[in-house]
């Protein structure tokens, strides 16, 4: 009974270290061109991972200032991280979104928050980055007529 007690005791202790990454992909992409509205409370590397793997799925990237609007082009994208501190520095959350005409069209998102004893947390961002673009740009740019 003792040991049936720990394991619960244990199994519900990890459960609030859970990492969390939802993507709703974009339904189509008909535009070569993703604008980015640059966020300057964000680290440079971010942007730069960003811009990174668009330019791999052969998009043209146009970064846009702070406060631009959200449908200043076609395809606008906005994103958000931050990074915290246990052992080492990691990136705990990240957020993309993709707004077509001013509305969302797509999100990504990762959040490791609540994820204080998981090893899982100290992810290389970069590729954590490249990951969310593949999943949200499914196709790269290919040619389709959006609905």
């Amino acid at each position: 009974m003792k040991r049936l007690i720990l394991t619960a005791s244990a199994l519900v202790g990890l459960s609030g270290c859970a990492i969390h990454q939802q993507v709703q992909p974009l339904p189509s992409v008909a535009s070569r061109e993703i604008c980015i509205i640059e966020n300057n409370e964000v680290r440079g590397g971010f942007l730069r991972a960003y811009q990174d793997a668009l330019s791999s799925k052969n998009y043209v990237i146009r970064v846009l200032p702070p406060q631009s609007a959200l449908d200043s082009c076609l395809l606008t994208s906005t994103y958000t991280a931050n990074w915290r501190w246990d052992l080492a520095l990691y990136m705990a959350y990240a957020d993309i979104t993709v707004y077509r005409n001013g509305q969302v069209y797509g999100n990504a998102r990762y959040d490791a928050k609540r994820g204080s004893a998981n090893m899982n947390k100290f992810i290389d961002a970069d590729q954590k980055i490249a990951e969310l673009v593949n999943e949200l740009y499914p196709s790269g740019y290919l040619y389709r007529a959006m609905p």
